[in-house]
C-alpha cells in the first residue's frame, strides 16, 4: 500500500509540474489570465493531499476529473506491473463527490456537491476555483453514512449521505422517477433503530418535504412493467434468420417459423433445437458464425467453469448415486448445463394442432434450425474414417464398406448407430435401424487381454471361492 501512495503522489506531481504550462500561442489578455496558474490544495479523504496548480477558468468538478484523468494516464507510464497499475487506479476512485468543503481565501465556506452537479447540471453546485482555495473531502464510509434509492426511478444505487439531505434530494440523485413506470405518487421510507434490530417503514407522498436520515432506504413505488425486451433469435435454415420480439407468455414456436419465412428445403428438422436462455452454447458461435453471447459473464471460462461445478453440486447434493456411477452422471450434468435444449421433433412445427407447433417460447431462446448434411460419419476400427455420402435405404454395413471396411481389431459383435438427433445409441445387430442423414456409426475395438489381466481376473475368482469355502468351513464346524 506505500509502494501505492508514493506512486500516486510521483504521478500527481508529474501531472502538474509538466501538464500546466499554458499554450505560447495564447496571446489575449483573456487568454492569459484563462490560463493563469493558481494554487489550490486537496486534503481530507482524497488519494492524494497536497497543493497544486490549476488554473483561474477552472472549475471544481473540471479539476477534480483532469486531476483524476491525468493520474490514471501517469500511472501507465510509471509502472509496468498491471496489478500496480488497478490498484491505482481503485484508489484514485475512493473518494467522494459529495460533501465537498470549499474554504476561500476569505474564510467562507461552500458546500459542493459535484454528484448533484452531474446529475442536475447545475453550477451552484460546482463553482470556479480561486487562488489559495482549499478542498476538504469527507471521509468515505459508505457502509454507515449512506442512504439508499429503490424502485421506480431512473438510477437506483447507495449514495453517499449528507448533513441535510431531503427526500427531494435523495429522488434527484437517484435521477428522478422512471417514466417506463404509473402510478409512481407513493414512497416507502424504512428506517433501522440504532441498535439495528426493529425497523419502522412509512407509506409517504413522493413530493413529502421531509429530511431523511443515515442508513434510510427509500424505494419509489409502482406497479412492475413488464413491457420489458422479449425475444428470441433464430439461425440456421430458415427463410429470414435473426431476432423476433416475443411477448412474454404467450408466443408460439409455429408464430416465430412462421415470422422467419418457413424452413427452407435444406433443413434437417429432426437435429433442430430449442436452447433457453440458461445454456452455454458458445460453439453456436463458431458453427454459425453469428454472435449469440448476449451473457458476455459465460465467454470466461472460470465462470462458466463455476457454474459447472455449482450446478453438478447442487444436483448431487440430494442423490443417491454410487460412487461407480458418479463419473457418467457427473459427463451426464455438465452436458445439460453446455447445451440445455429441447428434445422436440420440428418435422410437426407447421401443424397448427401439434403440441410443438403451440409450444410457448420463453424470452432468449435460440432456435437453431441445421442444414441436412447428405452424408454419414463412419468413425472407429475403420480404413478411411470420415463422412459417406447418404444412400436412401441402406444399411450400416453399406456405410462401413464406403469407409474402406472394418480393421482386424474390430468389434463387430458391438458396432452402434448413434442418431443425429437425439445422439442415441443403438445397435444395428439387435434393431432394424434406419441410417438417416447426420447419423454416425461407430466401430468399436477390440480389447486386447494381457496374462496380466487374465491373472488378475482369476485371482479375484479365487479369493471369492476362498471366501464361500470359510463360510461353509465354519457353518460345517458349528454344526458339529
Amino acid at each position: 500500500m506505500k509502494k501505492i501512495n508514493t506512486l500516486c503522489l510521483i504521478i500527481f506531481t508529474s501531472t502538474f509540474v509538466y501538464g500546466q504550462i499554458p499554450d505560447n500561442n495564447q496571446t489575449s489578455t483573456d487568454n492569459l489570465l484563462n490560463t493563469t496558474p493558481i494554487s489550490v490544495t486537496v486534503g481530507g479523504d482524497f488519494p492524494v493531499t497536497g497543493s497544486f496548480p490549476a488554473y483561474v477558468s477552472e472549475r471544481v468538478d473540471q479539476f477534480i476529473t483532469r486531476l483524476y484523468l491525468n493520474a490514471k494516464e501517469q500511472s501507465v507510464r510509471v509502472s509496468n506491473e498491471p496489478r500496480i497499475i488497478s490498484e491505482i487506479e481503485e484508489k484514485l476512485k475512493d473518494y467522494s463527490l459529495r460533501g465537498i468543503k470549499l474554504i476561500r481565501n476569505s474564510g467562507k465556506t461552500i458546500h459542493i456537491d459535484l454528484l448533484r452537479f452531474r446529475v442536475t447540471g447545475d453550477f451552484k453546485y460546482n463553482p470556479y476555483l480561486k487562488n489559495d482555495d482549499v478542498l476538504i473531502f469527507p471521509s468515505v464510509k459508505y457502509e454507515r453514512n449512506f442512504f439508499t434509492v429503490l424502485g421506480a426511478v431512473n438510477k437506483p444505487g447507495i449514495f453517499f449521505y449528507v448533513e441535510g439531505d431531503s427526500l427531494k434530494d435523495a429522488i434527484e440523485l437517484a435521477m428522478g422517477v422512471n417514466d417506463a413506470y404509473k402510478n409512481t405518487g407513493k414512497i416507502t421510507v424504512s428506517r433501522l433503530n440504532y441498535e439495528g434490530d426493529h425497523m419502522q417503514t412509512d407509506t409517504l407522498d413522493i413530493n413529502a418535504n421531509i429530511k431523511i436520515n443515515r442508513g434510510d432506504q427509500i424505494k419509489v413505488l409502482a406497479p412492475e412493467n413488464l413491457r420489458k425486451n422479449y425475444f428470441v433469435q433464430i439461425y440456421g435454415e430458415v427463410k429470414q434468420p435473426g431476432t423476433y420480439p416475443i411477448t412474454k407468455n404467450n408466443t408460439k414456436l409455429y408464430d416465430i417459423i412462421k415470422s422467419a419465412g418457413g424452413f427452407t428445403e435444406d433443413a434437417s428438422l429432426r437435429r433442430a433445437k430449442i436452447y433457453s436462455k440458461n445454456s452455454l452454447f458458445m460453439f453456436l458461435n463458431e458453427i454459425y458464425g453469428t454472435d449469440l453471447s448476449k451473457q458476455p459473464d459465460l465467454e470466461d471460462p472460470r465462470i462458466r467453469n463455476t457454474i459447472l461445478n455449482l450446478e453438478t453440486a447442487l444436483m448431487f447434493r440430494m442423490s443417491n448415486v454410487y460412487p461407480d456411477d458418479t463419473t457418467y452422471f457427473f459427463l451426464e450434468n455438465q452436458l445439460r448445463v453446455l447445451t440445455e435444449g429441447s428434445s422436440f421433433n420440428f418435422s410437426r412445427v407447421e401443424d397448427t394442432s401439434s403440441d410443438i407447433s403451440n409450444y410457448i417460447l420463453n424470452d432468449r431462446e435460440v432456435i437453431i434450425i441445421p442444414a441436412k448434411q447428405y452424408s454419414v460419419y463412419v468413425f472407429g476400427q475403420v480404413s478411411n474414417p470420415g463422412y459417406v455420402p447418404l444412400s436412401i435405404g441402406k444399411d450400416y454395413k453399406y456405410y462401413i464398406n464406403e469407409a474402406g471396411g472394418m480393421g482386424d481389431l474390430a468389434e463387430e459383435d458391438d458396432i452402434m448407430v448413434i442418431k443425429g438427433g437425439s445422439r442415441k445409441w443403438i445397435s444395428p445387430i439387435d434393431n432394424d435401424v434406419e441410417v438417416q442423414e447426420g447419423d454416425y456409426i461407430y466401430v468399436p475395438k477390440t480389447q486386447l487381454r494381457t496374462f496380466r489381466s487374465y491373472a488378475a481376473e482369476y485371482g479375484i475368482y479365487v479369493q471369492i471361492l476362498s471366501s464361500i469355502a470359510t463360510v461353509i468351513l465354519l457353518v460345517i464346524t458349528a454344526n458339529k
